[in-house]
């Protein structure tokens, strides 16, 4: 987690963005993700425990929309969030200060790699214009060729990757000890996920229908948790 969301901050800030509109998981990692410049990237794991958890204590209330959680904040989290009015303004300022340094430092790295890449092209030209033609036609092949040797050992890492994820899947419950129902349950796991990412690959992936996957998904755990207890 981000130092500035240290010690319980993170609650705060979900119930002041809430506070600025309704929103779904989806879209409040989403929002923090802009807000850090992309910087910070909290998990699923990180926001959706969290929001369950203001649901809990009463200070969220949610509703189904198209098939996503849309969260809004209740009259105890206004409560709350203004009774920490100095804490929240303490912590916007830290994050405006974190987002500031942020900026400067992409832009001395944007800097920095112009400068490199306006000299390599520069020294490109040069060796070019040195060069002859035929020179640089074998080059270009021999770059070409290269891209595709890369190309086809990224598909075969990725193929071993693949083959890899589904013997540990199916066969990562089998260890000593472990029963056979275990097993099964690694096996369907790895059947079902394979199953969405053949329905993922064949369709329009959105932000709208990512968000609504991650709710279900999200559901689908604790679910799952639940009925293994």
């Amino acid at each position: 987690m981000s130092p500035v969301f240290g010690h319980g901050r993170l609650r705060l800030y979900l119930l002041k963005l809430l506070e600025e509109s309704p929103r779904h998981g989806y879209e409040v990692i989403r929002l923090l993700q802009d807000r850090f410049l992309g910087v910070y990237s909290p998990s699923p794991g990180t926001i959706y425990p969290r929001l369950a958890r203001l649901e809990e204590e009463g200070l969220v209330t949610h509703e189904v929309v198209d098939g996503k959680k849309v969260f809004t904040i209740s009259d105890r989290g206004r409560d709350e969030l203004n009774e920490r009015l100095d804490e929240l303004a303490d912590l916007e300022q830290e994050i405006s200060d974190s987002v500031r340094d942020i900026a400067r430092e992409v832009k001395e790295d944007v800097r920095d790699t112009v400068k490199s890449l306006r000299e390599e092209l520069t020294q490109m030209a040069r060796d070019v214009r040195q060069g002859s033609e035929q020179d640089a036609r074998k080059a270009w092949r021999e770059q070409k060729t290269e891209w595709q040797r890369q190309k086809h050992e990224w598909q075969r890492q990725t193929d071993e990757w693949k083959d890899e994820w589904k013997r540990v899947w199916a066969n990562g419950f089998t260890g000593e000890g472990s029963r056979a129902g275990d097993a099964r349950l690694g096996q369907m796991l790895a059947e079902f996920v394979e199953e969405v990412r053949r329905d993922a690959a064949a369709a329009q992936v959105s932000e709208e229908t990512l968000a609504t996957a991650q709710d279900a998904l999200y559901d689908a755990a604790r679910r799952i948790r639940d009925a293994l207890r």
